[in-house]
């Protein structure tokens, strides 16, 4: 089982569940999901995907979100749409894996992939953050296109840690007032 707004795995659960934090301060999506944990060997293809330049891991990733969308039976999606980095670090790296995850996704649907979201201001890597930080740190970051009106919306991203970047990206996307959003991960940190 897992909790349906941040992915969180929880053992012993039944039916729909939210984490602690979440019963706090659910993510402003219908639902989260992550086809498995991020550590061993899935942290290391993670790795090499995002910083070994090992693109062509997009594809098999994409096949992996396929079978977590299969097993929720959701595919109403609009658009699929990935996080987006910062330009300057989208220069420095030469492409974002979300991105590259979310185009072979979308390919595999029949759906399309489309950059509704931009990140507008660069700051610390959530990584190197405390779990408390992270929220401040991506407040404000990211702004979404009109175009995301009334649009059943897929956010796809590789690693979600304590799911504050896609309650970023989901927020910039309900004030341009999307109808459904979702969001799904290959890795959930616990």
């Amino acid at each position: 089982m897992k909790c349906r707004s941040c992915a969180l795995p929880v053992s012993g659960a039944d039916g729909v569940f939210l984490c602690v934090d979440c019963l706090r301060e659910p993510l402003p999506l219908d639902w989260c999901d992550a086809w498995g944990i991020y550590r061993g060997s899935l942290e290391r293809v993670l790795h090499a995907l995002k910083f070994a330049r090992h693109d062509f891991l997009a594809e098999p990733l994409a096949e992996l979100l396929h079978e977590t969308l299969a097993s929720r039976g959701d595919f109403a999606f609009d658009a699929i749409v990935p996080v987006p980095m910062h330009r300057t670090k989208l220069r420095r790296r030469g492409y974002n894996q979300a991105e590259l995850i979310a185009r072979a996704l979308a390919k595999r649907l029949g759906i399309r992939c489309e950059l509704l979201l931009e990140k507008r201001v660069e700051r610390t890597t959530q990584s190197t953050l405390a779990r408390d930080d992270r929220r401040a740190n991506v407040r404000g970051a990211f702004t979404a296109s009109p175009r995301a009106n009334e649009r059943n919306i897929l956010i796809v991203d590789d690693v979600c840690t304590t799911g504050e970047t896609l309650r970023a990206c989901a927020d910039a996307l309900v004030r341009q007032h999307a109808a459904k959003l979702c969001a799904v991960a290959v890795a959930k940190a616990i």
